[in-house]
């Protein structure tokens, strides 16, 4: 029975002419109906892990009692008060009937509607355990952290529910992390920062440290990483595929220390297929080599593209070329595409046409140019193509805020990949030398904060010059 329908049988149990007197015999009423109420969930197909349900039952009925009460403002937080102590025991006792075993609740099941909702609410927080009843702390792993002066208040906050797991490695996992060289202080904090390491078995983690050892240097290394970057480290899911596509990167071509900051700050490339990694790569050579690239600088090119976008590897090969084709169909050469696929450095394979259609839609009415000029700014800026129109629209009224014209953006579009912020701060920073970019260049805006710091050396090195030269010989005339 779908959940509306359901709900709408639940809570209308009242009969007509019903009346609820008083507060207290409100709060009374409201207990009392409820328990009646959580006795009838043997009806309803709902997963285990619908324990908010409780809050959903509190609110209808309050809203079901709204009408009855004329309270006053501390009636109001009293009943709100009340409510809260009443959800804690309605939780227990759904919890309750939820554990109870099969045979003493035979409508009690998992729906088929509900089993995707299941593993993500429910089972993504107890993959080492199904046992509902455990709600209390385990005593032994709290013992085990206390022993290696880990922070557990840290944890509670986090992730408290690896507490409760009913199993736990805290002794293990920290042996091996100190057999690669970690102190108490690094063990304390790795754990801290990523509580469900304590949860992974020895062996996995083994499996683990002997797949990253394929690419670091020693174990020095691959401590220092772990304790920067504990989740990619810990996440020992698709074992298999992990390695089948670190040794394809190996085979590529790819660095070593290359592969390791995939693997630390984009490990979801990793957890595909090999297959998919592989199909990736073999549609970005042959555009290459379609586009007029040289097998010669092919590889060169490929390696590049994902040493500064490895998450290109997460797009399918279908919208690569769907993106690939909406270049060429708005008149870019071969060439120009090739041009903008270096200077987006693969970010284009993470948009679509629809969004790069509007962009440049909006770009070529704000700057008022015809189809050929609206190119060529997208080619000297590809922020033109790739950020969506309220993020261009935004950028441009900060521009015209500070009193710069449309004029001086189209002679200089690049100002548009900076943030309003970054603008405003940058010509603060200037008109503090006496420089006035209404009626000046751009271009001192742009760049990177380095580029735009020797700018503004050179501009306040100019201003503070002497007006003559002191070494100079003087001429006086006899």
């Amino acid at each position: 029975m779908a959940l509306s329908a359901t709900s709408s049988c639940f809570f209308n149990t009242s009969r007509d002419g019903d009346s609820i007197p008083s507060l207290g015999s409100s709060v009374q009423c409201l207990t009392t109906l409820l328990v009646k109420k959580f006795l009838l969930i043997c009806n309803l197909n709902l997963p285990l892990c619908s324990l908010r349900l409780c809050s959903l039952v509190l609110s209808q009925l309050a809203c079901q009692m709204r009408p009855h009460l004329q309270a006053s403002p501390q009636d109001v937080g009293l009943t709100s008060m009340m409510l809260r102590g009443v959800a804690h025991g309605a939780k227990d006792t759904f919890t309750l009937l939820l554990t109870r075993s099969p045979s003493c609740n035979p409508g009690l099941k998992f729906s088929s509607a509900w089993p995707d909702i299941a593993k993500r609410s429910f089972l993504i927080h107890s993959s080492y355990t199904t046992d509902t009843k455990s709600r209390e702390e385990n005593k032994k792993t709290l013992e085990n952290l206390y022993s290696l002066s880990v922070d557990i208040t840290k944890i509670r906050r986090l992730k408290e529910w690896v507490l409760l797991q009913d199993v736990a490695y805290v002794k293990e996992i920290a042996g091996i992390l100190q057999e690669m060289g970690a102190d108490e202080t690094t063990v304390a904090s790795i754990i801290e920062r990523c509580p469900e390491a304590i949860l992974h078995t020895p062996a996995e983690i083994n499996s683990q440290r002997a797949l990253w050892q394929l690419v670091c240097q020693n174990e020095k290394q691959l401590i220092k990483l772990i304790e920067q970057f504990p989740e990619s480290f810990f996440t020992t899911e698709n074992q298999q595929n992990q390695k089948a596509n670190i040794l394809f990167f190996q085979e590529l071509g790819l660095k070593n220390n290359i592969i390791t900051r995939f693997l630390t700050s984009a490990p979801n490339i990793f957890y595909n297929p090999l297959e998919k990694n592989k199909n990736v790569i073999e549609t970005l050579q042959r555009n290459y080599l379609n586009l007029g690239g040289s097998e010669a600088n092919m590889k060169i090119w490929i390696l590049k593209l994902l040493s500064q976008n490895p998450f290109i590897l997460l797009n399918t090969s279908t919208a690569i070329q769907e993106n690939l084709e909406f270049l060429q169909k708005n008149d870019f050469t071969d060439q120009e595409v090739l041009q903008l696929l270096s200077k987006l450095k693969g970010f284009i394979f993470q948009l679509n046409s629809t969004t790069m259609q509007k962009s440049m839609l909006f770009s070529k009415n704000i700057f008022k140019c015809s189809d050929q000029e609206l190119k060529q700014l997208v080619l000297k800026c590809p922020a033109l193509l790739y950020y969506s129109v309220p993020v261009l629209e935004e950028r441009l009224e900060g521009l015209l805020r500070e009193g710069i014209s449309v004029a001086q953006i189209r002679e200089t579009p690049m100002v548009l990949e900076l943030t309003t912020q970054i603008v405003q701060y940058r010509i603060k920073k200037l008109s503090a030398l006496g420089y006035d970019i209404k009626s000046g260049n751009l271009e001192s805006l742009n760049g990177t904060k380095k580029d735009f710091e020797v700018t503004y050396g050179k501009i306040q090195s100019k201003k503070e010059r002497p007006i003559f030269n002191p070494v100079a010989p003087l001429h006086i005339e006899d």
